[in-house]
């Protein structure tokens, strides 16, 4: 065998397993697809398969285990198709007295402002938001994705609006955008402080402010206020990385992310 015959039978070998390795990619077990959407274990499945309550392409299959396209193959159950995705991603307007968290013994938790058909995907926020903070938070089950949002390297910008105690003014702005030196130490990355206005209260001052932070300690932004004298007593996230807080969004309330914005999400900072 000469080099090119050599050369050409590893192309085709290599081609061969690039097809192997899509097409395994691309179907999954039937019990796997179904129980992803919350129809139950795969006991569950299996039985609902013998009782002929599911359809594979017109037909019921005869293993539960069947390899089967999620997205191409006909799949009902009860006479209902399914519709299948991976993964799910959720803006939420997070309103005060709930926890960013996927479950609690005691507390309100995000997941329980959302619908068991979504809560079957195991949606989990990305960051946090304290429980007395409003506003934008993502939720989803792409792990990658979040990995990616919450980086340190990557320093995705978050915007919150706040009213805050104490006349804001130059010198805060010009103190964020050096970096707040925190009650433990820490100095934080340069942030971008904006005063929107001053109400006068019973208690003094009160400034009403934007800030963008390219990080994420715990209590950030009520910290470098205290840090710089003031206090915060009210905080709202309007928006992470390149989405905003949709404005007809109620507290409480969600909506499913766009395909645009969803790439953005993606693409943001690659």
């Amino acid at each position: 065998m000469d080099r090119r015959d050599a050369q050409e039978r590893i192309s085709r070998r290599v081609e061969v397993d690039i097809a192997y390795v899509g097409k395994g990619k691309k179907t999954q077990r039937l019990d796997k697809i179904l129980g992803h959407l919350g129809y139950g274990s795969r006991s569950d499945i299996k039985k609902m398969v013998k009782q002929g309550r599911v359809m594979l392409n017109g037909s019921v299959p005869k293993d539960s285990g069947i390899q089967a396209d999620p997205y191409e193959d006909s799949i009902t159950v009860d006479g209902k198709g399914i519709d299948y995705r991976e993964f799910v991603y959720l803006m939420l307007n997070k309103p005060q007295d709930v926890i960013s968290a996927t479950e609690d013994s005691r507390e309100r938790t995000v997941l329980d402002l959302i619908p068991a058909e979504l809560r079957v995907f195991s949606p989990f926020p990305v960051g946090r938001l304290d429980k007395d903070t409003e506003g934008f938070l993502l939720l989803t089950n792409d792990g990658q994705l979040a990995h990616d949002l919450l980086s340190p390297r990557k320093h995705v910008p978050k915007t919150y609006e706040a009213h805050v105690l104490g006349e804001i003014g130059e010198r805060e702005i010009a103190l964020f955008r050096e970096g707040v030196t925190l009650d433990d130490g820490y100095v934080t990355l340069p942030a971008e402080l904006e005063v929107l206005g001053h109400e006068r209260l019973e208690e003094g001052v009160m400034s009403r402010i934007r800030l963008t932070i390219s990080e994420g300690k715990f209590h950030q932004v009520k910290r470098m206020f205290m840090a710089a004298g003031s206090k915060v007593i009210y905080l709202k996230r309007i928006s992470m990385g390149p989405l905003t807080l949709d404005d007809s969004l109620a507290l409480g309330s969600y909506r499913e992310l766009t395909e645009a914005e969803v790439e953005l999400l993606k693409t943001y900072k690659k």
